[in-house]
């Protein structure tokens, strides 16, 4: 056992410690709230670095990196309940990114959310919800995982409408909870299964883990009534529940709805807690699903992902739409790197992403609280000239999302995923897929930078979209949402406390790809728990160079036109027409409708639900209610007859029997009246019955 690992839970109880006393701290107090969270933050930062070094000297020197603490947790029957932590590489670099975006994002939040009045309550839930994803991470048993797992969900129901207020905010919190109940409820199936046959649900202990070879292989052998091995039947049951938490096809719905809520809960949840939970689901339980025939199913998922929210994203106008649809993209890069390459790619990804997305919220966030709480793309413009340092930092995020060559870890990371699709032997398809994905993200993202920051500031009056179509001539989907607006003010740069965040991340961005290049894959290589080595000649070798030059060309590409169709002719009117839309407008509404997927949803899945609810109510009110209705009809008769019964018949009986007892005694009073000689004729009486009985018995023979 390591010296950090026994304190390692000390990591997500510093947050949770913190949310704790914001709970019971009253409104007012602001500053206690906001100091105590980020404190807790840098303190897990610190602890996070310290079993990061651990793990660190451990691979370095060739040791074991993977040290597991488990303990009993309660006892049913003779069976007892084992909860643990983990610490190996996968552990120790997620809680480094987590603890530090987590700490940049609260103190970002000082600032964007100064001026609400539920400051105090906002960073209690902040802090739940980091507690809740470090717990997540350091848990070495999926019982463990699962109940952090549900904290996420829990918490970030709670953030996305912590503006309960607006009803479009509390619609996108229970739209989101639901859609990932839907993925938890195959998640948990996948657990019970997982516990009946490997009888434990720690992952690691001392070779009797579920993850370790003596299960992995019962379950390879033992097969289902539908000819799958048990190890695949339970891989797609937890893949489900990181599709719903992940935001992948079909269950994505939630993700772009999950913007109703403030800024920096929605950089946390892109970028470093609930959708990377569903990826790092699959890291940690990647020897299962390396073991089973799900591999396949996860890299086809993301490469289709990754396209479907690349097209939508082409057409959106609200800035922080269009980058979440980047992250559901993205993340089905992240789900192909891993089903097509193993945990060290989709890793390598999910932690740049995690950087850069970040960034790009927060830098979405200064432009909106710069320009006024406007969402709108076409409302912007020009902002460069009033927002550099937002500006700076934003195009270093949009770059690294686009992949431009060589300077952004997001050009290493997505090569590394194409060059695994490349060399999938399964097929090629997920590689092409993959491909023009690249090609619409640099595509989109120029598209939303030169909206935005270049052109004429269009903050200024406009009309209602109805006189926008009058005056146009015809019915514009860019139109759409456009509403009046006044310039009450020109925009104006971030304070210095969302500034510093920006500054930090964009140099992040930058400096982590050089960790992770073919030359020296450094980060992979501490994921696998091996000394990292420099060789140039890899960058010569095994399909690198032909991929990187596909990459290269696709990036710009992309860029390029970007360019052409918004930078050099930038918009000037928020009326005017997006050239996408000029060009093919059937295909431009198809996509800014989203595919009409939450319409597919409402009248399929939705109204089913509410059909079965209603079918269900209706046999609730008429046949259990109406036979509830006849028992109780029948108790209520049986009580009528068993009234009459006990009327006319026992009390009646009972009473004439009395009569008959009283009257009986009434006759016998008038025996016994107290004068003698009345006796005495009785016992004359008596004597002669008596005689004559003996005389009869006598000579009656």
């Amino acid at each position: 056992m390591t010296s950090s690992l026994p304190w390692l839970w000390m990591i997500p109880i510093l947050p949770l410690t913190a949310a704790g006393l914001s709970a019971v701290a009253r409104k007012r107090h602001r500053r206690f709230a906001a100091t105590v969270a980020i404190a807790s933050m840098a303190l897990a930062l610190a602890l996070s670095c310290v079993a990061f070094a651990t793990v660190l000297e451990q691979v370095g020197a060739g040791e074991a990196s993977r040290q597991a603490f488990n303990f009993r947790w309660f006892q049913f029957g003779e069976t007892w309940v084992d909860l643990g932590w983990v610490l190996d590489p996968l552990t120790a670099i997620m809680l480094v990114m987590v603890s530090f975006i987590g700490m940049l994002v609260f103190i970002y939040s000082t600032g964007y959310m100064a001026h609400d009045e539920n400051f105090t309550r906002f960073f209690c839930f902040l802090s739940l919800f980091a507690a809740s994803m470090l717990g997540l991470i350091i848990a070495n048993s999926l019982l463990l995982f699962f109940i952090c797992w549900e904290l996420v969900g829990l918490t970030s129901y709670l953030l996305i409408g912590f503006w309960y207020h607006k009803p479009s905010a509390s619609a996108a919190a229970k739209k989101a909870f639901i859609t990932t109940r839907i993925g938890d409820l195959a998640f948990l199936l996948g657990i019970v299964w997982l516990y009946s046959q490997a009888q434990t649900l720690l992952f690691y202990d001392q070779g009797n883990g579920c993850l370790e070879p003596s299960s992995l292989s019962g379950l390879m052998t033992q097969y289902t009534g539908v000819g799958i091995t048990a190890a695949t039947g339970i891989a797609l049951l937890i893949f489900c529940g990181a599709i719903g938490k992940s935001g992948q096809v079909p269950l994505h719905v939630w993700l772009p709805d999950a913007m109703e809520g403030p800024t920096p809960v929605s950089a946390l949840i892109h970028a470093a807690t609930m959708v990377a939970a569903g990826v790092f689901l699959l890291a940690r339980v990647y020897p299962l699903m390396a073991a089973s025939a799900a591999l396949p199913a996860v890299a086809w998922l993301g490469a289709i992902t990754a396209l479907f929210a690349a097209s939508i994203a082409l057409a959106q106008t609200d800035i922080k739409r269009i980058l979440a649809y980047s992250t559901v993209s993205q993340l089905g890069f992240m789900m192909l790197g891993l089903g097509a390459g193993g945990v060290a790619v989709g890793l390598f990804h999910l932690i740049a992403h995690a950087f850069f997305k970040a960034l790009l919220f927060l830098g979405a966030g200064s432009v909106i609280h710069g320009c006024h709480d406007q969402h709108d793309i076409r409302r912007l413009g020009g902002l460069r000239r009033f927002m550099p340092v937002t500006f700076a930092t934003y195009v270093v995020g949009m770059l690294a999302l686009s992949g431009f060559p060589l300077l952004l870890s997001g050009f290493w990371s997505k090569d590394e995923i194409l060059h695994a699709a490349h060399a999938w032997k399964v097929s090629q398809w997920p590689f092409y897929l993959g491909v023009v994905s690249a090609l619409l993200t640099a595509f989109y993202m120029t598209r939303q930078v030169c909206y935005v920051f270049f052109g004429d500031c269009r903050l200024g009056p406009g009309r209602t979209a109805a006189s926008e179509r009058q005056t146009a001539g015809h019915a514009s989907v860019a139109a759409e949402g456009l509403s009046q607006t006044e310039l009450a003010h020109e925009p104006q740069e971030s304070p210095r406390l969302m500034l510093v965040p920006l500054i930090l991340l964009a140099a992040a961005s930058i400096l982590l790809g050089f960790l992770g290049t073919p030359a020296w894959p450094w980060l992979q290589a501490f994921v696998d728990g091996e000394p990292a080595t420099l060789a140039f000649g890899r960058l010569a070798g095994n399909g690198v160079p032909e991929v990187m030059a596909i990459s290269t060309a696709v990036v710009f590409a992309g860029l390029g036109l970007g360019w052409w169709f918004y930078g050099r002719k930038p918009a000037r009117d928020p009326r005017q027409i997006d050239p996408l839309e000029r060009a093919r407008p059937d295909i431009f509404y198809l996509l800014r409708r989203e595919y009409f997927i939450d319409e597919i949803y409402e009248w399929s899945v939705v109204r089913l639900n509410a059909g079965f609810a209603r079918t269900c109510k209706w046999i609730d009110e008429w046949v259990w209610n109406g036979m509830a209705e006849l028992v109780a009809l029948a108790a209520i008769g049986l009580s009528w007859v068993s009234r009459l019964f006990d009327e006319h018949v026992v009390n009646r009986g009972f009473d004439e029997t009395c009569e008959g007892l009283r009257a009986g005694g009434r006759g016998l009073s008038h025996v016994e009246n107290g004068q003698v000689q009345h006796y005495l004729r009785i016992l004359g009486l008596g004597l002669m019955i008596l005689v004559v009985l003996l005389v009869w018995g006598c000579y009656g023979r």
